[in-house]
């Protein structure tokens, strides 16, 4: 390589990524090949970092994933680490973990906790079934969602209100729900929001992205860009509408096949639109506590999984975090991805993606344009574009917050 020249390896051939790296005056190069910085496929990735692949990085490498980021992304590792979080700040006696009671529809009592009920009850399945069990005879009219672990994009999901529609789903689909017998695939079912807020009679979910840095310490940014993604067909609770997906469901993979999508704006609401008609419609303050309440929810899912995270310092990642809010504006963690899509759907998309990429690779690469995994990944303020510091543990244990984390301090626990 010839001093100075940055070398790219992508997996994604997407336009979005090769023209950013190529404005750069970056060289692409294939995966054998001497590279500075790889755009990879999360197996890609695992397999550069597995112990037979043999392969080492060196200092002037750096690669979009971590080894574990399914500690994170994949549904049922997500909860089970958010629940290991809350036991342990519990056992430390932090404030964090306090409980309080609440009062089910039905009438029953129920501990949840006060700062940390930022998920839907959940369990995996097959095996919590009997918890599970447990939890829905409490409120039996409620409506539970069922997601396969390992999948995305809304695929195989669906909604059950009552016990026998799982029983049922259990024999055709032949997964037994006997926690005692490991089943090929596991499931996580989740209490369904069954009240989220509605514009324009409609469902809706936030995307917002969130760049990591490091995880111990954590270094998180959020991107000012996110947007609401939103169902084509107006909502409805009736049990006849339970399997009409273009109901339940936001995502666009499943929402660009319905009658109604609108290639224009896909379904689509900027997040500064949606806080604009908040601001209108409920006010200022409850607008700017659900926006800092989000922030919230995203540092302690990412402390929640800091702890088992393989932390190597030659890599970033960009996750995708689904957010559906409901009717009394309270977020909901639907789920993280660690391989948000790239597609555009419409020209302002295409601008975000751009965007997005652009200042990735201005947060995660040092001042002088050379990938170096021994840079200690302080950005300037300048180098953030559109990100803003979520938290940065290392400037706060220092106390030189630069000016936009200051507002964060309060993530300290």
């Amino acid at each position: 390589m010839e001093k100075g020249k940055v070398t790219y390896c992508t997996d994604l051939e997407k336009s979005v990524i090769i023209s950013n790296f190529e404005r750069r005056g970056w060289i692409q190069v294939g995966p054998e090949d001497e590279w500075n910085f790889y755009w990879s496929f999360t197996q890609n990735c695992r397999n550069i970092f597995s112990i037979e692949s043999g392969y080492r990085m060196n200092d002037n490498q750096i690669i979009n994933h971590f080894p574990n980021h399914y500690e994170l992304s994949r549904k049922d590792l997500l909860v089970k680490n958010i629940k290991r979080y809350r036991k342990e700040l519990e056992r430390e006696g932090n404030p964090l973990a306090e409980k309080t009671e609440i009062i089910l529809p039905n009438g029953q009592t129920a501990t949840r906790y006060l700062h940390l009920d930022f998920i839907p009850v959940t369990y995996v399945l097959p095996a919590d079934y009997n918890m599970f069990v447990e939890e829905y005879r409490k409120s039996p009219q409620s409506t539970w969602i069922m997601k396969p672990c390992g999948k995305s994009q809304g695929a195989g999901i669906f909604l059950i209100n009552k016990l026998s529609k799982l029983k049922k789903w259990s024999r055709e689909a032949k997964t037994p729900l006997h926690p005692q017998i490991s089943s090929k695939e596991s499931y996580v079912i989740s209490r369904y929001i069954d009240n989220p807020l509605l514009i324009g009679g409609k469902k809706f979910d936030l995307r917002l992205y969130v760049l990591v840095t490091s995880f111990r310490p954590l270094k998180a940014y959020l991107f000012q860009h996110g947007f609401c993604r939103f169902c084509t067909v107006k909502y409805d609770t009736s049990v006849t509408e339970l399997d009409n997906m273009y109901v339940h469901l936001t995502n666009v993979s499943v929402q660009k096949h319905g009658g109604d999508y609108n290639n224009l704006h896909g379904g689509k609401m900027s997040i500064q639109n949606f806080r604009l008609y908040l601001e209108g419609t409920r006010g200022r303050s409850v607008t700017e506590k659900l926006f800092a309440d989000m922030q919230w929810l995203i540092v302690h899912s990412l402390k929640a999984v800091a702890p088992v995270m393989a932390n190597d310092r030659h890599c970033f990642e960009c996750y995708g975090y689904d957010i559906i809010i409901d009717n009394a504006l309270k977020p909901w963690l639907v789920e993280v991805n660690a391989s948000p899509s790239l597609q555009s759907t419409t020209h302002n998309d295409r601008i975000l993606k751009y965007k997005l990429i652009d200042n990735i690779v201005s947060v995660v690469v040092p001042p002088d344009g050379i990938p170096d995994a021994r840079w200690n990944k302080i950005p300037s303020n300048d180098a953030l574009g559109d990100f803003d510091v979520l938290i940065d543990e290392e400037l706060i244990d220092k106390e030189e917050a630069p000016p936009r984390c200051n507002k964060f301090n309060r993530y300290r626990s």
